[in-house]
């Protein structure tokens, strides 16, 4: 390390100030953290792209620094469904310092990432508070029956009004109106649950059916129609 002659003909003053790395919480300790493996914790981070297409939201599981479990969910464009894939074979095993500087594709990753490091390296994590952090697998948690992502999509207009097409309950088929024509309900089916019956064995008909339900007064409806299509 090189000086200059300005600085090395100064005097120096103790820094009396300092009292060192401030503890942080991280599953149910408070902890000073030092160094990449020092850090743990379950946490959550949500990026856009630059052009705003696009959006990702990543769950990360962290033990000692290195990125145990990884949840890569997207939305909103269709290229982003690939470099999802490719992320989820990218970011375990990795520290998350090396995954914050490694490319994981997408823009949308990448901000996410960013937004998980500082959630985590600052103490902000779903588990500052809980003794022993979450098991690596409890990310599938987020999905529910059938592992799929909770989804909401919604379509409007000023002409032909609101058209709920996916709820978080699942596929929206019929909105239920009152004599107002106001939504009162929906009918739904849960993709998730269909698809496991199916894949067990169930007939796709009666895996339909029992996939379908509803939401609100939608037995009270004076009109339904398909979101689509009416």
């Amino acid at each position: 390390m090189n000086y200059t002659k300005e600085l090395l003909g100064k005097c120096c003053v103790t820094c009396g100030a300092d009292e060192g790395v401030s503890p942080i919480p991280q599953e149910g300790e408070f902890i000073r953290a030092r160094q990449i493996t020092d850090i743990s914790g379950f946490s959550h981070g949500v990026g856009t792209c630059g052009l705003k297409q696009g959006a990702c939201k990543l769950s990360l599981n962290i033990k000692e620094g290195v990125i145990e479990e990884a949840l890569v969910e997207v939305l909103g464009c269709t290229g982003m469904t690939h470099s999802a894939a490719m992320a989820s074979e990218i970011l375990p095993g990795k520290t998350i310092l090396e995954a914050l500087n490694t490319d994981l594709v997408c823009d949308a990753i990448n901000v996410a990432m960013r937004e998980i490091f500082l959630a985590l390296v600052y103490g902000r994590t779903q588990t500052s508070y809980s003794e022993g952090g979450l098991d690596v697998g409890a990310a599938l948690e987020d999905l529910g029956r059938g592992l799929k992502s909770q989804v909401g999509t919604a379509y409007a207009t000023q002409l032909k009004g609101p058209r709920y097409l996916e709820m978080t309950e699942g596929y929206v088929t019929k909105m239920a109106l009152d004599e107002a024509r106001e939504i009162i309900g929906y009918e739904y089916v849960n993709i998730g649950q269909m698809m496991e019956d199916i894949r067990q064995g169930a007939q796709a008909d009666k895996a339909l059916r029992d996939a379908t339900g509803t939401s609100g007064r939608y037995g009270e409806a004076a009109e339904y129609i398909d979101p689509r299509k009416e």
